[in-house]
């Protein structure tokens, strides 16, 4: 054997040893119920290698999702044992408990302290597109005191007060800042402690899981009793020197795009919004559809729109999206791999959601857009909010109108009874942030500078038009098939 062959053979095994690690158990015995400042004599007060790093890997059990997690684990390990400056745990987040709700990280904290926190000082969050260059990274965690409470990240803030926020912060929204996720964040290993310890024996302010990296800085913060997020400007999104973490991209290239002959488009509507709403669909991305059907409760052949025989309801909407979900099924429409089903006032990009689109295995069960969480830290459930826009493949419309789940009502919430639903039947709630449930206004601009946004929705207080072009159009839309 060459010695070429031996040093690679030998990187290939140090990689996959560092891959397999040792277990929780075997790395945490004997000091689990000590005291508080006993915990931290495992470690000094400044980290001094990567031992002493945890970083969770916020991926995602669609395959796709899973893959780029497990791709981004071994890159770290690789540089890890180049850097021999020690190893970082390395988790993907998917993977912890089994627990879906535990993309929400707070549901999560309990089992990271217990398994982790006697022997870490850090624990660092990234997405699974984020890049880590830990020379940087450990530079940057020894300006700090892992004994103290440390909430670290790329701050963002609100240029205006937020429905997405319940308008917290209203009269100076500046004031409040939150980490980019993209950048990654970190907390001190006694911060985590705390607020692991406070999650299961304190009930949250609401049940509901909106913007979770706003969420997560409002609960750190804990109403000025915590500490407010430090801005580190290593913690970064674009490449520049210095930084300890960049981001590649939430647009993947996976290769040409789906067809338009894909994708089915059902846009939900009603009577008196046929003159007010439709319109805009029209003006602007109705022409990007292979196969697109308006639903109403009544007939307009001017349209035209489809009766499907389900009153109208103020909210909710349920029977309607269920006999949407039916007729997708049936004979009645054009075979297509994927359901999107849409509100009359959502404004979306056909040829990008086809170009991400690619990157999903339409022979899997999926269900993609933007992530909401309903009593997570109680063993809740995910849904895909229904007005960033809801995709779906045939697979999981199949699994789900044969199960036999069903409304409660027809105004019941479509978007939540379906998410209740997939979580019954082991489906994933798959997120992408470029789905928004509201306005361009609503969210930080340095975030959507980075986003090539797939949806947004509402057109309160704006010119749709307006937003649609600005936004959403592209100049060069991908070849059409």
């Amino acid at each position: 054997m060459s010695p070429n062959n031996v040093v690679n053979g030998c990187k290939l095994v140090a990689v996959l040893l560092l891959w397999l690690g040792p277990t929780a158990g075997d790395k945490h015995t004997g000091h689990a119920h000590e005291a508080e400042h006993q915990q931290h004599t495992t470690h000094s007060a400044v980290v001094s290698d990567l031992e002493e790093v945890v970083l969770v890997i916020q991926s995602q059990r669609n395959s796709y999702h899973a893959r780029r997690g497990g791709q981004r684990k071994v890159e770290v390990l690789q540089q890890a044992a180049e850097l021999g400056q020690g190893v970082p745990v390395v988790l993907l987040l998917h993977e912890l408990s089994g627990y879906e709700g535990d993309w929400s990280i707070l549901p999560a904290l309990p089992l990271l302290s217990a398994s982790y926190s006697q022997s870490a000082s850090w624990f660092i969050f990234i997405e699974e597109e984020t890049r880590v260059t830990l020379a940087a990274l450990l530079q940057v965690l020894h300006r700090y005191q892992a004994h103290e409470e440390w909430f670290l990240g790329k701050r963002l803030s609100d240029n205006e007060a937020s429905i997405i926020h319940h308008y917290a912060f209203s009269e100076d929204p500046s004031s409040f800042g939150y980490p980019d996720p993209a950048a990654g964040w970190a907390l001190s290993t006694l911060l985590l402690q705390r607020l692991a310890e406070r999650i299961q024996h304190e009930h949250l302010k609401s049940d509901f899981t909106i913007d979770l990296k706003h969420e997560i800085a409002l609960y750190i913060w804990e109403e000025g009793n915590g500490p407010k997020l430090t801005a580190v400007p290593e913690f970064c999104t674009e490449p520049r020197d210095n930084c300890a973490t960049t981001f590649t991209t939430y647009m993947p290239n996976c290769g040409d795009p789906v067809s338009k002959k894909d994708i089915f488009v059902a846009v939900k509507t009603c009577q008196k919004f046929h003159s007010e709403r439709v319109p805009v669909v029209k003006a602007t991305w109705e022409k990007d559809a292979g196969f697109l059907e308006y639903y109403s409760d009544v007939t307009d052949a001017s349209i035209p729109t489809i009766s499907l025989g389900v009153p109208n309801t103020e909210r909710g909407h349920c029977g309607k999206t269920f006999a949407i979900l039916k007729r997708f099924l049936s004979k009645a429409v054009p075979k297509a791999d994927w359901l999107l089903i849409v509100d009359d006032d959502t404004l979306i990009s056909l040829p990008r959601l086809r170009q991400l689109l690619r990157c999903y295995d339409p022979k899997e069960a999926v269900s993609l857009g933007e992530r909401y969480g309903y009593g997570l830290v109680q063993s809740g459930y995910s849904y895909t909010t229904g007005g960033g826009g809801m995709v779906l493949s045939k697979v999981a419309v199949s699994r789900l109108i044969s199960s036999g789940c069903s409304c409660y009502g027809d105004d019941a919430p479509d978007d939540m009874v379906l998410g209740r639903c997939f979580t019954s039947l082991g489906v994933p709630i798959t997120h992408s942030p470029l789905f928004h449930q509201a306005r361009p206004d609503d969210y930080s601009e340095t975030l959507l500078s980075l986003q090539q946004a797939i949806s947004f929705h509402k057109h309160w207080n704006i010119d749709p038009v307006a937003v649609y072009k600005h936004w959403l159009q592209d100049t060069h839309p991908p070849d059409e098939l």
